[in-house]
């Protein structure tokens, strides 16, 4: 970290603390060059980004003071319902995206990668490196088809933080999220059943349905209250829907959290339809709020809610461990997972179990929530500033992803393809569409907030819109 930039983290953390409030004088520079023992040049540079990111402000001949808080910005729109159950498209679009992905000298602003650059990451590389050069045979053989018992055990302990009493037996190892999701909707449905999901809903939920053969109904959801209970019942009503595939806390894309009343309905409207939920928790552990919200498993009596998280998003994606809690389908399931993969890769499993058994999962939550929101709302402020006049923002509980609503006339779609030959990439919002709405859309990774690569790329986003 350059030293205008510890600089920046340490002011900015006095002011999201509250060491300095809306409105205070802050630190003279000659004063700071003095307590930090840095160049007058480090300290004026390090309020320049802080004026950037909208934390600060300068008066002439008077210094630097803490700008108030912006109002929160609009909205994203409530998605309109959908009339009829869709086959889905958009993978032409995903591959695209996933393809410029892996190149290295792409940049994606819509990619949903957690940051790994922490500090609190290294334990585990130690942990993992440890097992490895020891050498024990057991890391190279094939596991449980239900994955390490370790982890399992590590996994259930987590899981009571979301109120959900889970014994290692109920839960299996998957081969990241993704196959969770998979393998719950095989088990649940068969080709040419309808699924409800919230709208706009995460891509890869939308092409796991598409890969099983089956139909979407996507219902009206809002960017602070979730997925409509009351829209979602006409749909039940209307339709022979097998399952609701439903992400209610910190959800892809929109952020919301669902509170606990409305997750309580939607599991009753589960009962009364008999119909299963499937929901998709994999940024549940990154809430701001604490204790963390509940899952709506936590309300299950009857093991009709199919539980999938993975830590891809609080960890790290490279590592490929999910798991599912699979209730009364745990036969279908695991069958899915034996013909899928089998059984997931062993040395990632041992490590993960024993970081957290030693609290270094924690300890990295802990850090990342305060940077994850931080980041939250300096983007949003930055955003604020310079987007296009209409612009509609969300407001996400946890994680680190924005949806953006741009103006009907602005086309993602459009301006994503013009950066084909660019060095970074956007996420837009018709990907998380069964039929393709949302092409005024786009999801904006904010893991490491305003540094000077995603400045650069949203510079030269701006210039397109």
């Amino acid at each position: 970290m350059k030293l205008y930039e510890a600089l920046v983290e340490h002011l900015a953390r006095q002011i999201d603390e509250g060491l300095f409030a809306a409105g205070d004088r802050l630190p003279s520079i000659r004063s700071l060059t003095r307590e930090h023992n840095v160049s007058v040049t480090t300290v004026q540079e390090a309020y320049r980004r802080l004026e950037f990111l909208g934390l600060v402000e300068s008066r002439p001949r008077s210094g630097y003071f803490v700008r108030g808080r912006a109002a929160e910005a609009e909205l994203p729109s409530t998605s309109a319902a959908a009339r009829r159950p869709l086959d889905i498209s958009q993978w032409e679009g995903v591959l695209q995206m996933l393809g410029a992905d892996k190149s290295a000298r792409v940049f994606s602003l819509g990619h949903a990668m957690p940051d790994l650059t922490g500090d609190t990451l290294k334990p585990l590389l130690r942990l993992w490196a440890a097992r490895a050069r020891r050498g024990d045979p057991a890391a190279l053989e094939y596991d449980s088809l239900r994955g390490s018992e370790e982890l399992r055990e590590e996994v259930a302990r987590l899981a009571s933080h979301s109120g959900c009493q889970l014994h290692p037996d109920d839960l299996v190892i998957t081969t990241g999220c993704q196959e969770a999701l998979f393998c719950a909707l095989r088990a649940v449905t068969e080709p040419g059943d309808v699924v409800a999901v919230d709208s706009p809903c995460f891509y890869g939920a939308m092409q796991a349905i598409k890969a099983n053969g089956l139909k979407v109904m996507e219902i009206p959801t809002h960017a602070r209250e979730g997925i409509s209970v009351e829209a979602l019942e006409l749909a039940l009503e209307q339709w022979p829907i097998k399952a609701i595939l439903v992400t209610p806390t910190c959800n892809n894309p929109l952020g919301y959290t669902l509170s606990d009343e409305r997750k309580r309905a939607l599991y009753r409207l589960a009962q009364r339809y008999d119909t299963a939920i499937i929901e998709d928790d994999i940024y549940g552990d990154l809430s701001y709020a604490w204790p963390r919200p509940a899952t709506i498993k936590s309300f299950d009596t009857d093991d009709r809610v199919i539980l999938c998280s993975s830590f891809s998003k609080t960890l790290a994606p490279g590592l490929r461990l999910g798991w599912v809690a699979p209730g009364r389908y745990r036969s279908d399931v695991v069958h899915s997972k034996f013909v899928a993969t089998a059984a997931s890769s062993t040395l990632p499993q041992l490590a993960v179990a024993e970081f957290i058994a030693k609290g270094g999962y924690e300890r990295h939550l802990r850090k990342m929530r305060g940077q994850y929101m931080r980041n939250r709302d300096r983007m949003t402020a930055w955003l604020k500033q310079h987007m296009p006049a209409g612009t509609r923002i969300s407001c996400p509980q946890g994680g680190y992803l924005l949806w953006l609503e741009f103006p009907d006339n602005i086309d993602c779609v459009e301006i994503n393809r013009q950066l084909e030959n660019e060095d970074f990439r956007i996420a837009p919002g018709a990907l998380f569409s069964a039929s393709g709405k949302y092409r005024n859309c786009m999801r904006l990774n904010v893991c490491h907030g305003l540094d000077e690569q995603t400045e650069r790329a949203l510079v030269s986003l701006l210039q397109r819109l």
